[in-house]
């Protein structure tokens, strides 16, 4: 059973009917949020081009798109860089999630069935495989899918777009973090978010969503401030 349910990974099919810059771009974006473009090193436009396979356009495009999302930035010369986050950028990303990821929690909580809150648990079953195994990639990738699904069911699509872009500013750094540090030091409240969740206790739900990202984001943030 696939546990993962990222826009980057769709079927063959799906991907075949995408437009090129459509493709570029969820490529890419899969890139940043989980690291694999590292913050603060520049990139070339051609570089991309060739490293992708594809025309300048769409890489273009998907560029123009991402650097919208906050998740690039232009540093001339045709060359972008995913940007380095400052002590000030990453208290209003805490101040940023919490608010909208913790009403995203609270709202799913009504929504969500059984058989979804089983699913989330094992996601967060394999994450903690990926903490105890040292598997960063894994643990990016599935902390992610865990956070995307419970928030899928909250019917805010305003609120969870805004969560995504947050995603995709501080992901590149957690990359960072977790390969400086390894995996065994991050928190993980999804336990407590769990228990909650089959309580239907929506206001602990978005309290365990908070604390999870508060404790997150800290450790990143006296990570990066060591570094």
């Amino acid at each position: 059973m696939d546990l993962i349910k990222n826009k980057a990974l769709a079927t063959p099919t799906e991907r075949e009917k995408r437009p090129a810059h459509e493709k570029v771009y969820q490529t890419l974006r899969s890139q940043i949020l989980f690291g694999e473009l590292v913050p603060g090193q520049p990139v070339t436009i051609q570089g991309l081009t060739d490293s992708l396979g594809v025309g300048m356009t769409p890489v273009r495009e998907a560029i123009r798109r991402l650097i919208s999302d906050g998740a690039l930035v232009f540093q001339g010369n045709r060359r972008v860089s995913v940007p380095l986050l400052s002590t000030a950028d990453i208290e209003q990303m805490i101040f940023a999630r919490i608010s909208i990821e913790s009403e995203l929690s609270r709202r799913a909580t009504a929504n969500l069935q059984v058989e979804d809150i089983d699913h989330l648990e094992r996601i967060d079953r394999h994450l903690d495989q990926t903490i105890a195994d040292g598997d960063v990639s894994g643990y990016l990738r599935l902390n992610q899918a865990f956070h995307e699904t419970l928030y899928s069911h909250a019917n805010a699509p305003i609120l969870s777009d805004l969560a995504e872009r947050l995603w995709l500013r501080f992901g590149p750094s957690l990359r960072v973090v977790c390969g400086r540090f390894g995996t065994q030091s991050l928190p993980d409240r999804h336990k407590d978010i769990i228990a909650a969740l089959r309580k239907g206790d929506a206001d602990q739900v978005a309290k365990a969503t908070a604390q999870d990202i508060e404790q997150g984001m800290e450790l990143m943030a006296e990570a990066l401030t060591a570094a």
